[in-house]
């Protein structure tokens, strides 16, 4: 066996030790706290077709036993100097009834990002990083026009509105590897395959967290699946 073919096959068993002792990150975030009554939404004429009642932010969503949605959960520690390849499945951002779709979404550095606009009227895409020099804004004035743009440095959440309709917010958590997740409705969230190994995880809420890093945990994936809760308290 030639040293090339000796270097792959050596890489092979790695990644194959790796995938086989490779663990899924699960857990529920939880509010503590009563957060602050959301903002109503006063829809203009045009968006107010979409709607049978009013709407309103989307600040603090929680489910009847305090499991907390809209949390952006990521390694934060222990991932550092891997090299992962970027996902080639784009992330979906849609403006569906004068509202972005999903509120929170995650995506990795370099990963294609599919700003659809399925409403029949016009809206416009503004992204807010800290590193202007990737800062985009365009309009969408057609019904099912998509565009693609994509984050080439990690910031945890990167703000984008709608110019036409200020009510109109989303937020992407863009990280360096591909090991993240989002709150689901109960709070609940899974970060599939994380390979073996110390990690810190981070659990971060655009309101609750606005002054702080978010919440931080330390765990370590050996094979088996890992735990990981947290409790956010709404800010004094």
């Amino acid at each position: 066996m030639n040293t090339r073919s000796a270097s792959l096959t050596a890489l092979a068993l790695s990644l194959t030790a790796a995938s086989l002792f490779a663990g899924d990150i699960t857990g529920k975030v939880t509010l503590k706290g009563t957060p602050p009554p959301e903002t109503p939404i006063k829809f203009d004429q045009n968006c107010g077709a979409f709607h049978t009642g009013p709407g309103s932010t989307r600040r603090y969503v929680v489910a009847g036993d305090g499991g907390l949605a809209n949390v952006f959960v990521y390694i934060s520690k222990g991932a550092e100097g891997k090299k992962f390849e970027t996902p080639t499945t784009p992330v979906i951002l849609d403006q569906k009834g004068c509202m972005y779709q999903p509120y929170i979404v995650g995506a990795m550095v370099n990963q294609t990002i599919q700003i659809k606009n399925s409403d029949p009227i016009l809206h416009n895409v503004h992204a807010l990083p800290k590193d202007s020099a990737q800062e985009f804004n365009f309009a969408q004035p057609l019904q099912g026009q998509t565009d693609e743009r994509k984050f080439t440095s990690p910031q945890v959440l990167v703000k984008v509105k709608c110019d036409v309709h200020d009510w109109m917010l989303a937020y992407v958590g863009v990280v360096d590897n591909p090991y993240f997740a989002v709150t689901d409705e109960s709070g609940k969230f899974t970060i599939k395959n994380v390979p073996p190994g110390n990690y810190t995880v981070t659990a971060y809420h655009l309101k609750a967290h606005a002054l702080k890093p978010g919440e931080t945990k330390d765990i370590k994936v050996e094979g088996a699946p890992v735990t990981a809760d947290f409790t956010v308290e709404v800010p004094k």
